[in-house]
């Protein structure tokens, strides 16, 4: 996969963008997140802000926010959250916009395409991952399941090896031994066939 050269994105010291050992201090850019880790492999610098202007530009939307919602919501009768999100969608998000919105100095948009060709390489990266070593049982235990490796052509078995786990937003799991896949599995840990798998990546 091709990374994304120059982008970078400035953002506030949450626990879901950085790990940071003193509360106030420094973040650990060595002790990636998730969220900073997916961030690196697309080739996305993440900066952390550490100015009382910034934190204070991101309180103040939140207060915005925190705010005024509950009581449009009341004042519009809405208790449900369906209601909530169609009045979000079609009525406070338009006019907050056109309230807050400022036209840029520079009109030319600053995202940058994906230079990526592999569809897969990008479900891959936007995903959970945690690293295990396989058991003697030739399993990687996670979140109670016990994934089971099938031999491969590659190797008999994986006991006592590192591996990942990539844990994917619709449930799937996957188990990865450097940058090859060594099995694929449901969300309740039952294998998924190569067969399959290869259907559903096409």
């Amino acid at each position: 996969m091709r990374q994304i050269k120059g982008s970078t994105l400035y953002a506030d010291r949450g626990a879901h963008y950085w790990h940071t050992p003193e509360a106030g201090g420094k973040v650990d850019k060595e002790n990636l997140t998730q969220v900073g880790r997916a961030l690196q492999q697309l080739g996305i610098e993440l900066i952390p802000a550490y100015s009382p202007q910034a934190r204070g530009r991101s309180e103040r939307m939140f207060g915005t926010f925190q705010n005024r919602l509950p009581q449009e919501l009341r004042s519009h009768g809405i208790t449900t959250m369906q209601e909530a999100n169609r009045f979000l969608k079609e009525v406070y998000l338009p006019e907050h916009n056109g309230l807050f919105t400022k036209e840029p100095e520079d009109t030319a948009s600053a995202f940058v395409p994906f230079t990526g060709h592999v569809t897969g390489h990008v479900r891959d990266t936007l995903c959970v991952q945690e690293e295990r070593v396989v058991g003697n049982d030739n399993t990687v235990r996670y979140k109670g399941l016990a994934l089971q490796i099938a031999a491969n052509r590659h190797r008999h078995h994986f006991v006592k090896a590192k591996v990942r786990v990539h844990d994917y937003p619709d449930g799937e799991l996957a188990i990865f031994h450097g940058p090859r896949c060594i099995g694929r599995y449901q969300s309740d840990g039952l294998p998924i066939k190569q067969e399959m798998s290869k259907q559903k990546a096409a």
